[in-house]
């Protein structure tokens, strides 16, 4: 019912409308101009290379780009976070057109967004942040393995009509075609891979200390881009290009149309498409909680799901894949200096143009150039200092981490997540289970042993009384206990107690009636005493022996222990 109220609120509000309405200066837009220009060229090659690597062609990362970057800037729930195809769905994306095919792939991103969007309406982007550290980390560095590994054969050249979705079977057809790589390819990959690492960083200064404005204001990539098309171009090198494997490029937007798909294969896709959007809800979330700490502000994350939702619908009209937040061009837009959602609308609108421009030029971009821009965004993207530092967490959290790598790399991203929510949920619980512990307390010597006789026993229970530890409660029920005896329980230190730990505290009352003894309960806080009461057992138990402290208890107990009812 109250998730059902929130529904009732439901609210639908861009960052863009409150950016506006707080006053947007000619300054403003300025800095927004530059850093959207800025981004669209570092977007450029990338959406490039993450449509080929996602299995589809390269106009279609573009679309992506244009599209759903579009969307999420004028709809999104942050200020400056830039959308489009991201690293992250690589994997799932080309799983997914292995199995499926293209037009299967558009249908699962559009009913993916119609999940986003209802997970945003429902306000459930909260939610995500409960996904535990290590998975992220195991899984975003599975990604980038994968993302390398797929690029060997473009960064080789090696003759291979496509490769397979499974890493093994990666594995083996790359070595059975080794003998084919082309030294020309490899040329190209390699000298596109130097420069990009050596490339200054914007805003880098040279040694001498001299700021360099040509390789401040332009990214490598873009370099790397135009460099290696020129050079295969003029020198009219061996190696295949997005033209001889694509063919023509379009240069503008397509129209929109529905994809064509069969009701035969489209029912196999529920699990596509919940893949798509809860890696989409993360991927987005994460960023915009990077860009929120980049520029100390606060994102709406139902806002953001609810944009990533709507374009996660329009792209796959156009051709466009999946998109999300996209962590690397975000970094940069706040760094170019953006100040506001326009600078992610400029990013796409100047990307359009391009494309309308240039797109004769991009059929002659070497495949191997794209191959080293992705292999470097793979090895940038691993976190890779996490796993050097592991010996530095526990068992746990190290075991969570490395099976979510091992299984994203030779499984699947979704099978990953689900084994690494559970190994998480399990280890939570063992670690609950180990804080709640149960110790004896000393008592007054004219408390331990009463004038009539009664010996009384207490413990003080500490942590919280659930499935995982109600053992521990249970192990205080002595089978050769005398009758008479009065078993004192202080839950002082429990802060919260479930149906099962409730059982287990009701068994322990049972046992002491059972053999004619007392039960008497100190200091319980109010989640377990509002269970209790709810349950009956306080009625059960009686007000002679519910207390709410323990020297209250032991006063009690000193002046006249009533007998067990």
């Amino acid at each position: 019912m109250k998730r059902v109220a929130r529904l009732v609120r439901f609210k639908f509000r861009p960052r863009l409308v409150d950016t506006l309405k707080q006053g947007y200066s000619r300054e403003d837009f300025a800095a927004d101009l530059a850093s959207g220009v800025t981004v669209a060229l570092i977007a450029l090659p990338l959406a490039m290379a993450f449509g080929i690597a996602s299995g589809v062609r390269p106009e279609q990362g573009i679309v992506t780009a244009i599209v759903a970057g579009l969307l999420i800037s004028l709809l999104g729930g942050s200020r400056v976070q830039i959308g489009g195809p991201a690293g992250a769905f690589v994997a799932l994306l080309y799983g997914i057109v292995d199995q499926y095919g293209v037009a299967n792939l558009l249908i699962a991103t559009m009913l993916a967004g119609v999940l986003l969007f209802t997970m945003g309406a429902l306000k459930f982007g909260t939610l995500v942040r409960f996904v535990p550290v290590p998975i992220i980390v195991g899984f975003t560095a599975g990604i980038a393995v994968i993302i390398g590994l797929s690029q060997l054969r473009d960064f080789l050249g090696l003759h291979v009509d496509r490769m397979p979705s499974n890493f093994f079977s990666q594995i083996a057809v790359l070595r059975d075609h080794l003998h084919t790589a082309n030294p020309w390819a490899i040329a190209v990959g390699l000298v596109s891979l130097l420069v990009i690492v050596v490339w200054p960083a914007p805003g880098a200064q040279n040694r001498a200390g001299v700021f360099t404005r040509l390789t401040a204001k332009l990214p490598a990539t873009i370099v790397v881009l135009f460099a290696s098309t020129l050079v295969v171009r003029l020198a009219d090198l061996p190696v295949e290009t997005i033209g001889s494997r694509f063919g023509s490029m379009p240069a503008g937007l397509p129209a929109p149309r529905f994809p064509a798909f069969d009701w035969a294969t489209v029912q196999y896709l529920f699990a596509p498409t919940v893949a798509i959007a809860l890696l989409g809800a993360l991927e987005s979330l994460l960023c915009a909680r990077v860009a929120d700490n980049l520029i100390d502000d606060r994102h709406d994350p139902d806002q953001e799901l609810m944009a990533q939702g709507i374009a996660n619908f329009i792209a796959p009209l156009f051709g466009g894949i999946a998109a999300t937040g996209t962590i690397a061009r975000t970094v940069t837009n706040v760094k170019s200096g953006a100040r506001s959602p326009v600078a992610g609308i400029v990013h796409a609108i100047t990307l359009l143009l391009i494309v309308v421009l240039l797109a004769p030029f991009a059929l002659g971009v070497p495949l191997a150039a794209l191959a080293a821009i992705l292999l470097w965004v793979a090895f940038n993207m691993g976190g890779w200092r996490e796993f050097r530092l592991m010996q530095r967490y526990s068992l746990l959290y190290r075991a969570t981490m490395v099976s979510t790598f091992a299984l994203t790399v030779m499984l699947d991203i979704t099978v990953a997540v689900q084994v690494g929510i559970i190994l998480s949920c399990v280890f939570f619980i063992y670690r609950m289970s180990q804080l709640t512990h149960i110790d004896p307390i000393a008592l007054p010597a004219n408390v331990a042993a009463l004038p009539d006789g009664q010996r009384v026993r207490a413990w003080r229970v500490f942590g919280t009384l659930f499935f995982g530890s109600v053992t521990k409660l249970e192990a205080l029920i002595d089978p050769a206990a005398k009758s008479g005896e009065i078993v004192l329980l202080d839950l002082d230190h429990v802060i919260n107690m479930d149906n099962t730990g409730l059982e287990a505290l009701e068994h322990v009352y049972r046992h002491t009636l059972k053999h004619g003894s007392r039960l008497v309960v100190v200091a319980p806080n109010e989640q377990p005493l509002n269970m209790m009461r709810r349950a009956g057992f306080t009625a059960r138990l009686g007000d002679e022996n519910l207390f709410a402290t323990l020297d209250e208890a032991l006063a009690s107990l000193r002046q006249s222990p009533p007998s067990p009812t």
